[in-house]
């Protein structure tokens, strides 16, 4: 008699298991995504701040306004393929102003990096197909160096 109850229970529990997949395996689908979201905005991030900062270094480093812009561009877009993040729009703002500096004071030059990263092969609902990512540097320019 025992033996019949416990076959019954054990019998009521077959393809529970498969119940469980269908329901378990879309909510880790839709983690692991997430966190492939996350990662990828971070790395993103990261090499955004990582070009600004190239960006005012080399604008600093020129000797006058067009020329810091140009440097500044190329430095950005340098530093931004070389960290192997495509942007679909990168944009570089530069404030020049301070190689305009009088000799003997530090100026400081700016520069702000726009970029525009690609989600579209992530689709979750509540991410969206693209985000900008956004950092601003600044860097001093020497204050005994000629300009120009």
């Amino acid at each position: 008699m025992i033996t019949r109850l416990r076959q019954r229970l054990v019998a009521d529990e077959r393809g529970s298991n498969a119940a469980e997949i269908v329901i378990i395996a879309p909510v880790i689908a839709m983690l692991v995504l997430v966190l492939v979201a996350g990662g990828r905005t971070a790395l993103a991030d990261n090499a955004t701040q990582s070009a600004a900062y190239a960006a005012a270094r080399a604008a600093s480093l020129s000797r006058d306004a067009s020329t810091a812009v140009t440097n500044a561009e190329d430095a950005a877009r340098r530093a931004m393929s070389q960290s192997g993040i495509a942007c679909t729009t990168l944009t570089v703002s530069v404030d020049a102003s301070g190689l305009n500096a009088a000799i003997g004071t530090t100026g400081t030059v700016s520069a702000a990096v726009n970029c525009d990263v690609s989600l579209a092969d992530i689709t979750l609902p509540g991410i969206p197909g693209s985000r900008t990512m956004s950092s601003s540097a600044a860097s001093p320019v020497d204050a005994y160096r000629e300009r120009g």
